[in-house]
């Protein structure tokens, strides 16, 4: 079993980037080239489901459905949606059962401790796109910054596996915690919507 994290502060800094997306901006670019703003929203609401249901081993369409098949439409209630499932992904991933034994998601089985680990990953780096998208300021759970760094440079690690991240963006000696996650996970520090 792998230790158990607490995804809470990293999905309370997502949902405090909420209330700074704009509805005018939701067709706005990100840091991820196939993703506006609204279709990053619509998939942090699909893993934030993915990964509740991986930590319950609750395992279904949630689980089984490839990210790369494409983005729901995002729902007029994401405001209201999203802050409860970040909620209810960081509680489920406090029982520590989801740390145990095998789970699947994104189509893709894996032990338990491995999913918490995506799951924490995906909200650092994804909350990261929101606010360089939004223009908000991101600073990252400093223990999930940690978890983040050490399994996106571990070699043969699950998320650097072909096609998940694009190429590492190389960082200066001295980078910070945050620009060393986000370009190990293929983006750069210093992307903005105007300098893309």
């Amino acid at each position: 079993m792998t230790s158990m994290l607490d995804l809470g502060p990293q999905a309370r800094e997502v949902k405090g980037l909420l209330d700074g997306v704009r509805d005018d901006g939701l067709a706005a670019p990100t840091p991820c080239p196939e993703y506006s703003v609204r279709d990053l929203l619509a998939h942090l609401l699909g893993l934030s489901r993915a990964f509740t249901d991986a930590a319950r081993k609750d395992l279904g369409p949630g689980t089984t459905q490839n990210p790369g098949a494409g983005l729901p439409d995002l729902p007029a209630d994401w405001r209201v949606r999203l802050p409860a499932q970040l909620d209810e992904l960081a509680a489920a991933w406090r029982d520590p059962s989801a740390w145990e034994g095998e789970t699947q998601a994104g189509g893709i089985d894996l032990p338990g401790g491995v999913a918490g680990m995506v799951a924490l990953n995906e909200l650092v780096l994804h909350g990261w796109d929101l606010a360089r998208a939004t223009g908000q300021e991101y600073e990252g759970d400093p223990a999930s910054l940690e978890v983040s760094v050490g399994m996106l440079s571990e070699s043969g690690a699950l998320a650097a596996r072909d096609g998940i991240f694009g190429p590492v963006v190389e960082v200066p000696e001295g980078a910070s915690l945050l620009e060393r996650a986000v370009g190990l996970g293929g983006r750069r520090p210093d992307w903005s919507p105007a300098a893309r």
